[in-house]
């Protein structure tokens, strides 16, 4: 299994790496070796930091075009204009505020908090679920206000069950063939935050969270039988949460047939438009602020289906871009984890390819919505869609890659972390 984990990483980073920039470094930490070269790395990666601004960038154009109408609707009309941009842009001041200083922060530490941080995300869980804490929307409790902003601590906890997953596989190496004393802790911790996110109701949140868990103990090198076992009974508890919910079987029956007239004003109603949506752009779009389906006739256009407005704006070359840069970010972070694991840093390693897994999965589900391939599901479209605790997430999670990154350069250098 671990042979097979490696097989799969190395070929997540085996073509994000830069021409020249062979690991100095053999699998148990040793520098060097018969027919390596040096190599001269320094600083942390930069083309990372720039397909990350340029997403970032792309999605505040795209906020604003996807709700300069918004306020034309009733709901709506006390906002101005830019509204949604002014606040947009202050969530990204926000988080890259956060980002500078989780890129301070020593890897070693994040290990150590790791605990603290999976329980901080259990208490807040639980916070949101109390009238007068929590913030309703549209039947459900998902958001604590600040003030300037919402808080979503489920995706706190995204980031807490990620740091907590690795720091368990590291602390579960020596046991992990056995069941019960390897996997089934760590799946009772997974299934407690899943309950809390039922609650509110979120389940695409518990979809990913579960497959970041699911991720890292794959990478981790659990025993083949086991994690089969564990997505087994994943894919079964998932199926009856569907089976046992009417309004989530009428969300797989629009899907499967969105334009029955029984859906396309009801269930299907977001689908059928996004498919309109990209269906208009057709192969260059129709300009930059030119879409019709975010006139009032997309819901939600600017947050869970803003790719369904760059499809209708910039046309299949805008979704195919969107896609590619996605693609290259997943393969960069998943190298970098490779490299970390590389030079015996295992947690580091986990953490950066848990990330990959997070943000390479909700796009992925993200966009297979917006395409019509996948049952419609709340989740944002990472770093693009406007949502203040979602992009302050990504970025410290981006952040932490970046350190890994860093430290992973400096001890190639012959340097300490």
């Amino acid at each position: 299994m671990n042979t097979l984990a490696q097989r799969f990483t190395g070929w997540l980073g085996g073509m994000a790496r830069p021409a020249g920039d062979v690991l100095p470094v053999r699998l148990g930490g040793m520098r060097g070796g018969a027919g390596s070269a040096p190599v001269r790395m320094s600083g942390f990666d930069q083309a990372l930091i720039w397909v990350t601004v340029a997403l970032l960038i792309w999605g505040l154009v795209m906020v604003y075009s996807a709700s300069i109408a918004m306020p034309d609707n009733p709901k709506f009309a006390r906002y101005a204009h830019t509204h949604f941009l002014t606040r947009h842009m202050l969530s990204l001041v926000v988080a890259f505020v956060a980002a500078l200083i989780a890129f301070q922060v020593p890897v070693e530490t994040w290990e150590k908090l790791a605990p603290w941080l999976f329980v901080a995300s259990l208490v807040l869980l639980i916070a949101v679920l109390i009238p007068g804490i929590g913030k309703g929307v549209n039947g459900a409790r998902r958001w604590i206000a600040l003030g300037i902003m919402n808080f979503q601590p489920s995706e706190l906890a995204k980031f807490a069950v990620l740091l907590y997953a690795a720091d368990y596989m590291v602390r579960k190496m020596d046991v992990k063939e056995r069941f019960f004393r390897a996997v089934l802790p760590m799946g009772v911790a997974v299934a407690v935050v899943g309950l809390l996110l039922l609650a509110e109701p979120d389940m695409g949140a518990f979809m990913v969270i579960a497959v970041i868990a699911m991720g890292i103990l794959f990478l981790g090198g659990v025993n083949a039988r086991m994690f089969f076992l564990i997505a087994a009974v994943l894919v079964v508890a998932f199926s009856m949460m569907i089976a046992f919910s009417e309004w989530r079987r009428e969300r797989i029956f629009a899907y499967l047939n969105p334009w029955d007239e029984k859906h396309t004003l009801g269930k299907g109603y977001q689908l059928s438009h996004s498919l309109i949506a990209i269906g208009r752009g057709e192969i260059f779009g129709v300009g930059l602020g030119g879409s019709v389906e975010k006139l009032h006739w997309l819901p939600e256009a600017h947050t869970d289906f803003l790719l369904a407005v760059i499809g209708e704006e910039f046309g299949l070359i805008g979704v195919l871009t969107v896609i590619g840069l996605f693609l290259w970010m997943t393969r960069r972070i998943m190298h970098i984890g490779r490299q970390a694991i590389a030079l015996d840093r295992v947690f580091a390693g986990l953490v950066a390819q848990g990330v990959g897994v997070w943000i390479g999965f909700q796009a992925f589900i993200n966009m297979g919505v917006n395409l019509g391939a996948l049952p419609t599901k709340g989740l944002t479209l990472p770093l693009m869609s406007y949502g203040g605790s979602a992009i302050l997430m990504n970025l410290v999670a981006l952040a932490v890659v970046l350190r890994i990154d860093f430290e992973n350069r400096q001890l190639m250098h012959g340097g300490r972390v």
